[in-house]
C-alpha cells in the first residue's frame, strides 16, 4: 500500500498536531522546502479552532447577531420576521468547516506536506512511534526525524467532575460544535439551557443562545463575569447581557446534576446563601476552560520538563530535551489559536537556522460575544500593578457616525498610554466589529507607536477605526475631537 510514509526515511520536520499551531508549523516548514510530516489522531485536519471552536463557534454568533438584526429590522424601516432554524444554523456550520477543511487539505498537498493519521507516542529524540493508522490498517509504524514539533492542543474540562455530570444533558462546547456530535447530542434548539463558566466560551455561547430565544441562566464563580477583561469592558458587557435576557449568578458555584429524564435539575449554591437553589433547564453547558493535552506522548520517559500539565519551552519554543519543540495549548500561556499559529513559525524559523524568540507583548484577544469585545496590551490595572504611570482616554461608539449608521451603538475604545510620552501600552474595545479594530491596536503595541502617531494618522470616515483616532486625541488634548470627555491619568 503505498501511503506516502516511509518508516526509514528521515523527515527534517515532524509535527504531532494538525491544529492551528501544527497546521501553521507543517505549511510554514513545507514552503521552505523542508521535508514534513504532521500526525494527527483526528480523520480532519484543523483541530479545535476549525473543527469544534473559532470557526463553527462564529458561524453561530453569526446567526445569532442576523437574528438580533432582524428582531429590529423596524428601526430600520423594514418589515421582516425571523425565527432560528437549528437544523439548517447546524447545516451552514458544517459547510462551513467542511470547505475549510477541504481547503486545508489541498494546502498540504501544495506544500508537499505528508499527513499520517494515528496517534503519537514519543520513543527518543528523532524517534515516534505511531499508531492506530487507518493508512497501515490500524498497524504501528516508526517515524524518524531530524527535529520534532509537539503541538497537541487541549481538550475541553468535563462536568463529570461534579456528582451527576456524566448526564447526556451536561455537553461541551465539543457536543455544540463538533459536526460529528452536534445532532445526536443536542437534537434541537433548547427552549433552556444552564451554563457554568463566566469565561470566553460560557459568554459567547450565552450571547448565542440568548439571541436563539433561548432561555439562559450563567453560573459563575467569580464576583463578575469574563473576570481577567478591563473590569469597565466587563461590566458594561454584563449589562447589555442582561438586557439581553440572560439571568447571571455570580459567586455561584454547582453542586450538583440531577437528571429528570426530560428535563435537568441542576443544583447551585450562591456565597452567602444559607440554603441551595434548583436551576431547572433542558440542557447544561459546561464552560470552565480548557487543559493540555499531552497524555500518551511519552513526555516522562525521554524527561521532558511539563508544569501542571503543561510542556516547559524557552522563548524559542524549544523544550529541555534537543531536538524537540512544543507550541500553542501545550505550552503554558495563551490558549489562542492565532498564538499557536505564531509559535508554529517561531518554532519553525529556529528549526531552519533563523534564530527568533517568540514575543508576546502585543496579542490580541477577541471574544465574539454580541457586542463582541477585543484587547490587546496592558489594561489600566495591570499597569498600575506594574507601577507604570499611565493616561487612559475613552471614546464612545454612541457619537461615532458609522456606529450609529449600523444601529450599534453599544460600547467604547480605551486606550492606556504611558503618561510621559504617550507610548501605546494597551486597548480595550467593547462594540460591534472589535475583533477588527483591535488590529490598528495590536500594531500599536507592537510597534511602541504613540499617540500623537496615531493621532496624526488619517483614518477613513465613516468607520469604526475612527474611535481609535479619537481616543488617541484625546490623549493630547484632553478630550476627544467629537465629544466632551476628560481624561484620566
Amino acid at each position: 500500500m503505498d501511503t506516502g510514509v516511509d518508516e526509514m526515511y528521515e523527515y527534517d520536520v515532524v509535527v504531532i498536531g494538525a491544529g492551528p499551531g501544527g497546521e501553521a508549523a507543517a505549511l510554514d516548514a513545507g514552503l521552505r522546502g523542508a521535508s514534513t510530516l504532521v500526525i494527527e489522531k483526528d480523520r480532519r485536519l484543523g483541530g479545535t479552532c476549525l473543527l469544534r471552536g473559532c470557526i463553527p463557534s462564529k458561524t453561530l454568533v453569526k446567526t445569532a447577531e442576523l437574528l438580533s438584526e432582524m428582531r429590529h429590522a423596524a428601526d430600520f424601516g423594514i418589515t421582516a420576521t425571523a425565527a432560528p432554524n437549528w437544523e439548517g444554523i447546524v447545516a451552514r456550520k458544517d459547510k462551513v468547516v467542511t470547505g475549510l477543511t477541504l481547503g486545508l487539505n489541498d494546502l498540504f498537498k501544495a506544500r508537499k506536506v505528508t499527513r499520517l493519521q494515528g496517534t503519537a507516542r514519543l520513543l527518543a529524540p528523532g524517534k515516534i512511534l505511531v499508531q492506530g493508522s487507518h493508512q497501515y490498517s490500524g498497524q504501528a509504524l516508526t517515524v524518524r526525524a531530524k527535529q520534532i514539533i509537539l503541538a497537541t492542543g487541549s481538550a475541553t474540562v468535563l462536568g463529570t467532575e461534579v456528582p451527576g455530570g456524566d448526564s447526556p444533558r451536561v455537553i461541551t462546547s465539543d457536543e455544540i460544535l463538533d459536526m460529528d456530535l452536534t445532532l445526536r447530542s443536542l437534537p434541537t434548539l433548547p427552549k433552556s439551557m444552564v451554563i457554568i463558566g463566566g469565561g470566553i466560551v460560557g459568554m459567547e455561547f450565552a450571547s448565542i443562545f440568548a439571541a436563539y430565544g433561548t432561555k439562559v441562566t450563567a453560573v459563575i464563580t467569580s464576583p463578575r463575569v469574563l473576570r481577567n477583561v478591563d473590569e469597565e469592558i466587563a461590566r458594561r458587557f454584563a449589562l447589555l447581557l442582561k438586557q439581553a435576557g440572560v439571568e447571571t449568578l455570580l459567586k455561584t458555584s454547582v453542586q450538583e446534576f440531577r437528571d429528570r429524564g426530560d428535563h435537568l435539575d441542576v443544583v447551585v449554591q450562591t456565597e452567602g446563601s444559607a440554603e441551595p437553589r434548583v436551576v431547572t433547564c433542558e440542557y447544561a453547558l459546561y464552560a470552565k476552560g480548557r487543559v493540555p493535552y499531552t497524555q500518551g506522548l511519552g513526555l516522562d520517559d525521554l524527561g521532558i520538563a511539563t508544569q501542571r500539565g503543561y510542556i516547559t519551552v524557552d522563548s524559542h519554543m524549544r523544550t529541555n530535551v534537543p531536538g524537540i519543540y512544543a507550541i500553542g495549548d501545550a505550552v503554558p500561556g495563551h490558549m489562542l489559536a492565532h498564538v499557536a499559529s505564531y509559535e508554529g513559525e517561531v518554532a519553525v524559523d529556529n528549526i531552519l537556522g533563523h534564530p527568533r524568540e517568540a514575543d508576546y507583548r502585543a496579542v490580541p484577544d477577541c471574544i465574539f460575544t454580541i457586542p463582541e469585545i477585543a484587547s490587546v496590551g496592558l489594561t489600566e490595572a495591570v499597569a498600575k500593578e506594574q507601577g507604570i504611570p499611565v493616561r487612559v482616554t475613552k471614546f464612545p461608539f454612541a457619537a461615532l457616525g458609522r456606529a450609529q449608521a449600523i444601529g450599534e451603538p453599544h460600547g467604547l475604545v480605551k486606550l492606556v498610554c504611558h503618561a510621559e510620552d504617550r507610548t501605546v501600552l494597551g486597548m480595550q474595545i467593547l462594540g460591534a466589529h472589535a475583533s477588527d479594530v483591535i488590529a490598528e491596536g495590536t500594531l500599536a503595541v507592537q510597534q511602541r507607536v504613540t499617540a500623537e502617531e496615531i493621532a496624526h494618522t488619517m483614518h477613513a470616515h465613516p468607520t469604526m477605526p475612527e474611535a481609535v483616532q479619537e481616543t488617541a486625541i484625546a490623549q493630547i488634548f484632553g478630550s476627544p475631537l467629537h465629544v466632551n470627555m476628560t481624561t484620566r491619568g
